[in-house]
Parts: C-alpha cells; structure tokens; sequence
C-alpha cells in the first residue's frame, strides 16, 4: 500500500495515545528523534499525564478522541490496552492519521480484520510494534539463517518468560486492571508475550500450522499465565516449540528471552549474541555515543539499555515508511498473521489433537 508521501523539509507532528509503561518508552523515543515533533499525549491518569509533561511534552489530554479532534498530527502511537485499538485506529482514519499500534493489533483476528479494513478504506497505513524482532540478538540469528550459515532447520525454539504486568515484590498497590482481564486484553500471556514470538517466527520461516497448544497458570489469576505452542513452518518442514509466561521474575539487568536454531551444519542461538553484563555493555555504549557526537556523527539511541533500542528502531521503520507514504516494514497484515496464529493456539489448546494452518 502506498500513500501521499510527506513534505521531506517538515517534520512528522506525532501524537501518542497512552502514557503507560511501554508509551513512555514511545515518548522517549520520538522526543530523541531531530524529524519529529512530538505534538501531544493523551492518558486517562493524571499521573501519566503529569509524567509526560515533565519530560517535555507541553500539550496532554484526558481523552485521545479529543486529542485528535483537536491537534493536526500526521501520525499516533496507539499504547492503550488492547480494547481501545479499534476505537482509536476509527478515529485516527477519521482524520488521516497514520497509526503505530501496540502489541496486540486488535483483541481479535475479525476485530484486527476490521481494524485493518478501516484504515485500507481511509488510506491509512498501519504499523504494529512487533519490537521482539528488533532485538539485536534476533537479528543476527534470523540474518544468519537468512544466508544459510546453519542449512536447513529442522527443529527450533523460541521462548520469552517475565513477570508480566506484575510489580516487583514487595507490592505496594492493587494488582493491574484490564492486563488480567481477559475480554479486554484478548487473553492472557499468549497475546502478551506469545504474540512477539508468532511475529519472529513467521517472520524468519514464512507461513505456520499450529499443531498443538497447552495453556496454563502457576499463579491464581484468571488468564493463563504460561502458554506452550507445537508448531510447523510449513515452507521449511522446521518443527517449533514456543514458550511464554509471565511467572518468574527478572532482575534489571535480565531479559529472559531465548531463540534457537538446530540447523544440520550447526546451531544459531541469540544467547551468543547478548552482550556479557547489560552493565558493562550500558557503560561501553555511553562512552561510544559520546564519542560518536564528539565527531558529529548520531548517537546509538537506547544502545545503553540495550532492548529498549528495539523500540526506538521499530517506531524510526514506521516514521520513515510514513513519510515515504510506503508500508511500514512490519505492517496490519503482520500484526494479524500473529493475533490469528494465537486465537488458533487457544482454540487448539481447546480441541487436541487437530492441527490448524495459519497462512501469509
């Protein structure tokens, strides 16, 4: 799909809708970018408005319809929960906006579909922050794959494991609202985390089939808080086991996150590509930024923190494809395949024992 491209000499007014924990990342990441005004938020919680105002951004709002009533923007941010994707991408098309939605794209494969059909309908193109794909170690490991350094792949793995939308012990509030909340989020850990996975997987070996799913819960909560999915990349004959929870804790310096590739000549595996200490690797990337502006060349952005440079890069692929009016490089259709590849595993975990495809 392609657009009306933007004026090269103008900057992208940019607006983000939801200032919880990953849109303050969104903030921070367009507020570090030269091409782009950050023209307002919006968040039902004064704290998070507040929040936004401190860092910089003068213009907040208590309700995103307002919002983009209001502010000539030529894109959003959509970080609300996944019920509100659909509302705000109707209201963004009503006003030419293009849209960068947040994991899950849509509650629901028909719900995404019709997401999707909105935005086709208003030229609006659609950008989903699939950012797992984006992480550096992933990138070597599908790039690797990509040129053939291992041959074929008969098996592989992919898992991601945390604490989901839990606080670190001890508690010191109410356990979150809508994240357990499973007809406002779609699920549970499944289209959390598992979501991410289905997108590197498609992503890397093309179409997929679910062949088997377990959904369960360690913790006494009403969505499942460990999902487990069998898979075959139907192209490549490669078996998969994904894996996601939201049960174990991790310290500051931890990213449970593993993708591995059996291939006939060798193994590739993202733990060969993490840096040693994410602390060492903080302070060696800050000397190097400093160092890079110091010759007047652009800083690694995020690089000190290591994953949250994957969401700066993500919503940089999705500005510049705005601006050249041309698909944004993770796309509606990718944001779909993964919400379909989940609604199939939870209806597999439901009916053992028949496989279902899921196609491009």
């Amino acid at each position: 799909m392609t657009v009306e491209p933007l004026d090269p000499s103008e900057s992208i007014r940019l607006a983000v809708l939801g200032v919880g924990n990953i849109g303050k990342v969104h903030v921070q990441a367009a507020r570090a970018m030269d091409d782009v005004d950050l023209v307002a938020v919006a968040d039902a919680v004064p704290e998070n408005r507040a929040y936004a105002n401190r860092v910089g951004v003068d213009v907040v709002y208590d309700d995103y319809a307002n919002l983009l009533r209001t502010e000539p923007v030529d894109a959003v941010v959509v970080a609300l929960p996944p019920f509100l994707h659909h509302d705000a991408v109707e209201h963004a098309a009503r006003r030419d906006c293009h849209v960068f939605v947040e994991k899950p794209l849509a509650r629901t494969a028909e719900e995404s579909r019709d997401l999707l059909e909105t935005a086709t309908a208003a030229d609006v193109l659609v950008g989903v922050d699939h950012t797992v794909r984006y992480i550096p170690a992933v990138r070597r490991v599908r790039e690797a794959y990509a040129r053939g350094a291992v041959g074929d792949v008969p098996y592989a793995t992919v898992s991601r494991v945390n604490y989901g939308s839990f606080a670190r012990p001890p508690a010191r509030g109410p356990l979150p609202g809508w994240h357990l909340n499973g007809d406002a989020a779609g699920g549970g850990v499944l289209v959390e985390l598992g979501v991410h996975l289905f997108d590197v997987l498609s992503w890397t070996f093309g179409d997929l089939e679910v062949l088997a799913a377990d959904m369960d819960s360690q913790l006494d909560i009403p969505v499942e808080d460990s999902a487990t999915v069998l898979l075959r990349a139907t192209e490549t004959d490669t078996r998969i086991t994904l894996h996601c929870g939201s049960y174990q804790w991790e310290d500051d310096d931890e990213f449970n996150l593993t993708f591995r590739l059996e291939g006939l000549t060798g193994t590739l595996d993202a733990g060969e590509y993490l840096p040693d200490s994410f602390y060492g690797n903080a302070a060696r990337a800050a000397v190097r930024n400093v160092a890079r502006q110091l010759r007047g060349h652009e800083p690694e952005y995020f690089g000190p923190t290591y994953y949250l440079q994957a969401y700066y890069a993500a919503l940089r692929d999705f500005l510049d494809a705005v601006r050249a009016g041309e698909t944004p490089p993770v796309d509606g259709r990718d944001g779909l395949r993964a919400v379909e590849l989940a609604e199939t595993a939870y209806e597999q975990a439901d009916r053992p024992g028949q496989s279902l495809e899921v196609s491009r």
